[in-house]
């Protein structure tokens, strides 16, 4: 029976309020005791928020780079009195692979749910299912933008967009971009094709609105979903094929985050820790998955855009305050 969760957003919004570091403070001897680079850098319970805001949001059109380095923040994981530049440095690479990392966790979920496509697709490669065949083509023209603007820009991404405000600003505009779409209707009626039905220029553009995601706050499932629409796709149908596309998407990026930076990730956090990540990841984006797809069909994609809004400006009255920075 599929899992349906009418409030799915407000236990994004509950996770943060639990989130907070005081787990780390009861531990604060030993985590004073042991030098920065130790594998104890995260608790179990860390590890298990982080996994469940990665499961719950990956998919969802919500971010889930920007929920994650919120949470990081409110958890005040990486962060600590006294560290040299090199240490921090190390510190934010770790954080960095460990959150892009988890997300094989979200992977394996898509795998399983849409296990039917996959085998579609394996036999597309054996030439043996003419559809399998053209949705393993798109995908390849959907992730090639990516992959050529992310290796360029990887370096200028992390070091000019990973930060609370220009998450903030992205949250804002994806938030009304949104409500935008669903008011005034862009596609409705229009945008009826399915995914059979869908040509690899198609799907290059959608790769070219992928490309947006890249911002930190924007997210990956938000614009491909869009742009899967604006296309000429049903909105069914885009949310299929950004599913699908994140099978590769999400995988070369944690593929890649893992060979540069996963001596780091192992050496301030516990393989433990990693394990307890992927397993809460692979739970909630399964969850949130089958209730997404469920809900979309009914009622729309306002709700994320509402949330998003409402969650840009909580944020930055927080960071304005400075009870986050």
């Amino acid at each position: 029976m599929p899992i349906r969760f009418r409030f799915l957003p407000l236990v994004l919004l509950a996770v943060f309020l639990y989130a907070s570091p005081i787990e780390a403070e009861s531990q604060g001897q030993t985590a004073t005791a042991n030098p920065p680079s130790h594998a104890s850098a995260m608790t179990m319970t860390q590890a298990a928020i982080l996994g469940v805001v990665e499961g719950l949001t990956e998919y969802l059109p919500v971010s889930s780079t920007g929920h994650l380095l919120l949470a990081q923040k409110v958890m005040g994981i990486g962060e600590g009195p006294g560290l040299s530049a090199e240490e921090a440095a190390r510190q934010k690479d770790a954080i960095d692979a460990y959150i892009v990392c988890i997300q094989a966790g979200a992977i394996i979920a898509v795998l399983g749910l849409y296990f039917r496509r996959v085998r579609q697709m394996l036999a597309g490669l054996a030439g043996k299912d003419a559809f399998g065949r053209r949705l393993v083509i798109n995908i390849l023209a959907g992730f090639l933008p990516a992959a050529v603007i992310g290796l360029a820009a990887n370096k200028y991404i992390k070091a000019w967009l990973f930060g609370p405000w220009p998450v903030v600003a992205a949250w804002f505009v994806g938030g009304v971009l949104i409500l935008a779409v669903h008011y005034r209707g862009t596609g409705r009626g229009r945008a009826s094709l399915t995914l059979e039905a869908m040509t690899w220029r198609m799907a290059l553009v959608v790769g070219l609105w992928q490309c947006l995601a890249m911002w930190p706050g924007v997210s990956r499932s938000l614009v491909t979903i869009v742009g899967g629409v604006v296309s000429g796709l049903s909105l069914a149908a885009a949310v299929e094929f950004s599913f699908l596309l994140g099978l590769l998407t999400l995988s070369a990026a944690t593929a890649y985050d893992a060979l540069k930076h996963g001596h780091e990730m192992l050496t301030q956090f516990s393989p433990a820790a990693l394990a307890t990540g992927l397993a809460f990841a692979f739970i909630s984006a399964v969850a949130a998955i089958r209730w997404m797809v469920g809900y979309l069909n009914k009622h729309g994609m306002a709700i994320f855009g509402y949330y998003r809004v409402i969650l840009a400006l909580v944020v930055g009255g927080l960071l304005l305050t400075g009870h986050i920075n």
